[in-house]
């Protein structure tokens, strides 16, 4: 079992599937964590802004925070599309070539 795994660690195709899906999570991840602290900043040091009237009495905040919530749904599905393509195909890849 062991030499399974240390010929995975060591596949040029393993290497490059870590390499690129790390990339590719971080940069998602610091796209999601620079709209939630927008918003929060927007909280935070702009209330003036949220609290514009733009129908009734819905402000300004309700759309920018539904906003924020589908750009979650957003990268998290742009996110499973790959993993479920390139990913995995590299993934059955890796597993053809250790066995």
């Amino acid at each position: 079992m062991d030499n399974k795994i240390l010929a995975v660690s060591k596949n040029p195709k393993y290497i490059h599937l870590v390499k690129i899906r790390s990339r590719y999570s971080w940069l998602l991840t610091s796209f999601m964590l620079l709209v939630y602290f927008g918003f929060i900043y927007l909280v935070a040091f702009n209330k003036e802004f949220l609290s514009r009237p733009i129908g009734g009495v819905t402000t300004l905040s309700i759309p920018i925070g539904l906003g924020v919530i589908l750009f979650t749904i957003l990268i998290t599905n742009i996110y499973v599309r790959r993993a479920n393509s390139e990913f995995d195909e590299l993934t059955n890849e890796i597993l053809k070539d250790a066995k």
